[in-house]
Order: C-alpha cells, then sequence, then structure tokens
C-alpha cells in the first residue's frame, strides 16, 4: 500500500509528463491534466470560499488560467507548487471582489439557508465520508467552515493551507510570497480567531 508521499510524488510526476505532452501539442493532454488535479483544485477552492458554486466556478478559472500560463511555467520548479499558486491567487482575487462581498454578506442575513441535498463543507470523493457519519461531524465541519470564512484574507490563506491542506511553511512561503515569519505570525493570528470564534461550540 502507497503512502501519501509516495502518492503525491507519482501524481507530480504524472503531471509533468502530462504538462510536457501538452506543450507538445498533445491534444488530449490538458484534458487528462484537469482529471488529475481537479480534486485538488476544487477542494482548496471550496476552504476558501466555502461555497459550492463558487468553488466550481473558481476551479473552472483556475484552469483556464493553467491553460494561458501553462508555457511559462519552469520544469525546474514544482509543479504542484505553481497550481497551488495560480489556486491561491485565483481564490484570493475572488474573496476580494465587490460582488463577492456583497453576496457572501447577503447570504450571511439569509443565515446560510441550505437546501437538504445541499453539499456539506467535506472533500470531494473522500471516501472516509459516508451518509452513515454522525450530524455531529456535519455541525462541526460547517462551524469550522464558517469561522475560516470570517477570517481576513492572508490569515485565511494561510490557515487554509497549513492546517487545512497540510502544507508545509515553505510551500505556503513559495505558494503566498509571504516571509517565513510573516507566515507563522498571521497564522498565530488566525489560530487564536479560530478559538475565539469557536470557543464553546464545538
Amino acid at each position: 500500500m502507497r503512502n501519501s508521499h509516495d502518492t503525491h510524488t507519482s501524481i507530480e510526476r504524472e503531471s509533468i509528463q502530462l504538462v510536457k505532452a501538452f506543450l507538445e501539442d498533445d491534444k488530449n493532454a490538458f484534458d487528462q491534466l484537469i482529471l488529475l488535479r481537479k480534486k485538488m483544485v476544487f477542494n482548496l477552492c471550496h476552504r476558501f470560499l466555502g461555497n459550492y458554486e463558487d468553488a466550481d466556478d473558481c476551479a473552472q478559472e483556475v484552469f483556464l488560467k493553467v491553460f494561458r500560463s501553462l508555457k511559462k511555467f519552469r520544469f525546474e520548479s514544482n509543479f504542484t507548487t505553481w497550481l497551488y499558486r495560480v489556486t491561491v491567487n485565483t481564490c484570493k482575487n475572488k474573496l476580494n471582489s465587490l460582488d463577492y462581498r456583497l453576496r457572501f454578506k447577503k447570504m450571511r442575513i439569509n443565515n446560510n439557508k441550505r437546501t437538504e441535498d445541499a453539499p456539506q463543507s467535506v472533500d470531494v470523493g473522500d471516501e472516509t465520508y459516508s451518509p452513515d457519519s454522525s450530524l455531529k461531524r456535519k455541525e462541526i465541519s460547517q462551524l469550522i467552515q464558517e469561522a475560516v470564512n470570517k477570517l481576513p484574507t492572508p490569515q485565511k490563506m494561510v490557515v487554509v493551507l497549513r492546517d487545512m491542506d497540510g502544507r508545509s511553511y515553505e510551500e505556503i512561503v513559495e505558494i503566498t510570497g509571504f516571509k517565513l515569519g510573516t507566515v507563522k505570525s498571521k497564522l498565530s493570528r488566525a489560530r487564536q480567531e479560530l478559538r475565539e470564534t469557536l470557543r464553546g461550540r464545538v
């Protein structure tokens, strides 16, 4: 059974092969690249935006940017980190847009009304999640996502990448462009705000 590191290494290697094939005019390579990386991109967008439709739109925008920018990719760098950077910047732009902020404010006023079949705040394709999961787990997941949604964008970036997505400090520095000390201070403030928001609720 392969461990997580082996899996990530295999996906990175396959991604590089597909990028090279795309740059050599293989018409199907980009479609295969999307299939390989869409789960990661969507899940990251969903953690940032906390809304299925926005995450889906944002993920599509990410792959459009990747399609347009792939010729600029330098093979001496890690493709996964490059893809994370494109995704995070796209999410940041979405979060900072006036349209999103106004709509999100309206959603909060409406108390985030959802239908029974609305997506929960869980990873797409997460095999550990099933209909038998407890209501408590769903409630906690939703509370955490709502608390993350309230963080300022820079703090949200580091807490999503570090605590929700498991990126290393070095990767976060490369993805965000923040200095290491900035990453650690923003992460500390974000964790403190989350603790205060969630105290007594989870």
